[in-house]
């Protein structure tokens, strides 16, 4: 029954640092902090074996099932799954007056600006991060990274430019735009912030080599540093896209017609 005059208390959440701390935990959990460890483990076993790091091999997007109606629909779970995180951070900064997602750089204000610069970022990362790869492997400092056919199916290019947008969203709204946000609201230095979420980007490519480590971790500090200074997330979203666009088909499509530039 309900009194007059009486009005229920409305809870509000406070954040407190603690509550940050363990939010922090939780989301990283269930997304790139699993894969940031699994990654570490990776790397200690590559490290432990007797053949060298240089004489090993790694395989992206990997077949998920021999039978093509299968492989396809278990593609798209994943990538529907390792998106749900990405909702997650959207929900946990949403602001109630728009634009919505201004707290993790996302808005429409200045698309221009953000195609160049992601435009821009695409080939000052992406061609010195070829260069990464290819001195890491000479110092045996990286695996083999074996890419997937491009005729395996009919869908797999558009799956793996799909692939290439999932890991856009997750990698840069999670450890840039929701990871900033969060770090700064414990009173974290903004340099502080840019070497840990690079040291976290790097940490989960460690599966590819100690050189993927050093590529990523240099990525970070770039996007960190561009997002510190124009508080955007848009941008990188397209650079990052268009990056492993490149590395999901382009590279497979070089390493088919330039075999033995690959050592293949």
């Amino acid at each position: 029954m309900k009194l007059a005059g009486f009005s229920p208390p409305v809870e509000t959440l406070v954040l407190t640092r603690k509550r940050i701390g363990v939010e922090i935990l939780l989301v990283l959990g269930v997304s790139l902090g699993a894969s940031a460890v699994y990654s570490i483990v990776s790397i200690i076993d590559r490290l432990t074996r007797s053949v060298p790091l240089a004489g090993q091999s790694t395989t992206i997007n990997n077949s998920l099932s021999s039978r093509p109606e299968f492989d396809l629909t278990y593609q798209l779970l994943a990538v529907f799954f390792d998106l749900v995180p990405v909702a997650l951070v959207a929900f946990l900064l949403w602001n109630v007056a728009g634009p919505h997602l201004v707290r993790l750089g996302i808005d429409a204000r200045r698309p221009r600006f953000d195609l160049l610069l992601g435009l821009g970022l695409t080939l000052g990362i992406g061609l010195p991060g070829i260069l990464v790869y290819f001195g890491g492997r000479a110092l045996g400092l990286s695996v083999d990274v074996i890419p997937t056919a491009l005729n395996t199916y009919w869908w797999t290019i558009p799956v793996l430019v799909l692939s290439a947008l999932r890991a856009a969203l997750q990698e840069e709204v999670i450890v840039i735009g929701y990871l900033f946000e969060r770090l700064r609201q414990l009173g974290w230095r903004p340099w502080w912030i840019i070497l840990g979420a690079a040291a976290l980007r790097g940490s989960y490519h460690l599966y590819q080599g100690i050189g993927a480590f050093v590529g990523n971790f240099a990525m970070g500090i770039v996007f960190g540093w561009l997002y510190t200074r124009f508080g955007r997330v848009v941008p990188l979203i397209i650079a990052h896209f268009l990056i492993d666009t490149a590395i999901f088909v382009g590279y497979p499509w070089a390493v088919a017609t330039f075999p033995a530039l690959f050592g293949h």
